[in-house]
């Protein structure tokens, strides 16, 4: 019975080893800074300069104290009108990624009305005015249904609101925000180059999920790694 035991303790501290590994690991790839997002990118896509550069040198969630935060957090099916479980999460991952250190932070809250009535953007807000008591600046974006679309309609915002001095993240869960981190590489290389780490990925949160999404995430992360291959392939 103890041999039992202690092989399913095994093999559950396996399972969680490897997940909090994977969202680790996807937490750090395809950011600005290419040395340490674990994905090569050409000389041209590194930061532009020193300035740049400082922006990820001090901080929580790799900014300094002269940076200017765009956090676009996404939302996740949501069929009634208060926010499901992943949405929660992800409010919350959003907020714990404002440095207070920073000069100013705006959140763009991300996702059209997928699978009920309003819009994903709206639910995140309201959650995070109402329940967690978030009063700083937000804008909606209501007309995503896809996270290709997330980046694509949230990019007119980021430019609007662009500084020399601004850095983006990109908050979900790891593998999803590391995919639309690839997706703003393809449609914007200049906007990618500024992207830091969200505040999406702690050690020991959401055990029971994490496993699940680490193995879709990875599935789904290299279809979408033989997509972009093709794509190049055929330029």
């Amino acid at each position: 019975m103890r041999v039992l035991a202690g092989s399913v303790l095994g093999v559950f501290a396996g399972v969680f080893a490897f997940a909090e590994a994977a969202h680790w690991r996807s937490s750090r790839r395809r950011l600005g800074d290419c040395e340490s997002s674990g994905v090569r990118r050409p000389r041209s896509a590194r930061w532009s300069s020193p300035g740049v550069r400082a922006l990820t040198a001090a901080g929580r969630n790799e900014t300094a104290a002269d940076s200017d935060q765009i956090i676009i957090v996404l939302g996740y099916d949501n069929r009634g009108q208060r926010p499901n479980g992943i949405n929660r999460f992800r409010v919350r991952a959003g907020l714990r990624s404002i440095d207070p250190a920073a000069r100013s932070t705006l959140l763009i809250f991300c996702g059209g009305a997928v699978t009920g009535r309003t819009p994903e953007a709206l639910i995140l807000e309201r959650f995070a005015r109402d329940e967690l008591g978030f009063t700083g600046r937000t804008v909606l974006e209501e007309q995503s249904t896809t996270t290709w679309e997330n980046i694509a309609n949230a990019i007119p915002i980021i430019d609007r609101e662009l500084t020399p001095a601004t850095t983006i993240s990109i908050v979900s869960n790891s593998y999803h925000a590391e995919k639309a981190r690839d997706h703003l590489w393809q449609m914007r290389p200049d906007l990618a180059r500024r992207l830091v780490r969200g505040g999406d990925y702690r050690f020991g949160e959401q055990p029971l999920v994490k496993p699940i999404a680490a193995v879709r995430g990875l599935l789904a992360l290299r279809a979408l790694d033989r997509e972009n291959a093709k794509h190049a392939a055929g330029r």
